[in-house]
């Protein structure tokens, strides 16, 4: 029994709940705290409503599960940090053409540093999240890794931590299958039915993300010109947020040919359209670094590079550039690597860092 404390983090779905019963069970006096950072919970409502549709995070659930675990439960109000730090830079993001990662984001402004200066304050010994990860010695220091549940692994999403967190961090879902803690969530008598996988972007409730930059952002209904890659013009599009390298659905372009978005520039409010083989390519440059191996600065390292959560690590040069950001060399040709997405390097399931791709 460690009899040490921890601040969980419990946004109501599974993985965080089971992570606070294995907490329990290993004898750490748990604090439940869920950060409401999008729209509160609408009590009167509650008993008409699945707890899965009451908003990002489920409120209700996490009490359910905290009062079941015999455990104190808290929201803390975490709105005005999340649309400083989130949805300003998502909406930002889209409106210079870029293809922003709210997630990572998030925990890195929010989530994490929000629960970690909270633990300091109240002198509590650790953090914990419910998140697929795992933080394990390499060399006599603290690294993230990869967790074992590779189609559930989260470690894409946690790269820009900073490392001195880490000895504060615990992910106790980290060394289990999903198939596990599914099992254990049920155990506990959790109401699985209710439960679902978190949405990617957790404050696109509705509709996509193009509905909500309009709504948010009307100033992203700014017509302009598809091009081709000599600048021949095509037609006109509703705006540059709403397109991105890749994207060929909703281009409403009949050429002949199917065209997808090759690059979007925000200097002339156009959008590149050509085949799908001229999406390929073999480098990026990687900014706003974050590393948890520095080493990786004083030379070229061979690495695995993950250029979406979605998207397998690939085989890569990863090299230090001018103004502290990377170059990124593939060993084949990816596909539609987009300005604003996050680029994570890999020594297999350690994490040695990673950055922002930037435009060409």
């Amino acid at each position: 029994m460690t009899g040490q404390t921890v601040l969980l983090g419990m946004s109501g779905g599974v993985d965080s709940s089971v992570a606070a019963a294995l907490l329990v069970e290993q004898g750490y006096r748990v604090q439940g705290v869920t950060l409401q950072v999008w729209e509160h919970e609408d009590e009167s409502i509650a008993a008409s409503k699945r707890w899965e549709e009451r908003g990002c995070c489920k409120v209700g659930l996490a009490r359910f599960v905290a009062q079941r675990l015999g455990i104190p439960h808290e929201v803390i109000d975490t709105r005005e940090v999340f649309r400083a730090g989130v949805i300003n830079d998502f909406l930002s993001g889209y409106l210079a053409g870029t293809t922003p990662n709210p997630c990572v984001r998030c925990n890195e402004r929010v989530k994490l540093r929000s629960l970690l200066h909270l633990a300091e304050e109240r002198r509590v010994d650790f953090v914990a999240t419910g998140h697929y990860a795992r933080i394990m010695e390499w060399q006599g220091q603290l690294s993230l890794h990869r967790a074992c549940d590779s189609r559930k692994d989260q470690s894409y999403f946690l790269y820009r931590l900073n490392s001195a967190w880490l000895p504060k961090l615990l992910f106790p879902v980290g060394s289990m299958q999903k198939a596990e803690v599914w099992a254990r969530a049920e155990s506990l008598g959790l109401p699985a039915d209710e439960l679902k996988e978190s949405q990617e972007i957790c404050f696109v409730s509705h509709g996509d993300y193009r509905t909500f930059i309009e709504a948010e952002a009307p100033e992203s209904k700014q017509e302009g010109n598809f091009v081709d890659p000599a600048g021949l013009i095509l037609g006109r599009h509703d705006g540059i947020a709403y397109y991105t390298p890749g994207q060929r659905r909703g281009l409403g372009i009949a050429t002949g040919q199917r065209l997808y978005v090759q690059r979007v520039d925000a200097a002339t409010q156009t959008v590149v359209l050509g085949p799908e083989e001229d999406l390929f390519r073999s480098d990026c440059r990687v900014g706003e670094v974050n590393l948890f191996d520095e080493t990786i600065l004083t030379r070229s390292t061979e690495a695995q590079v993950k250029i979406r959560y979605a998207t397998p690590a690939a085989p890569a040069t990863v090299s230090p550039d001018r103004n502290d950001a990377m170059t990124v060399r593939f060993a084949a040709p990816q596909r539609a690597l987009s300005p604003g997405q996050s680029a994570v390097f890999y020594d297999g399931d350690r994490v040695l860092g990673g950055g922002i791709i930037q435009a060409r």
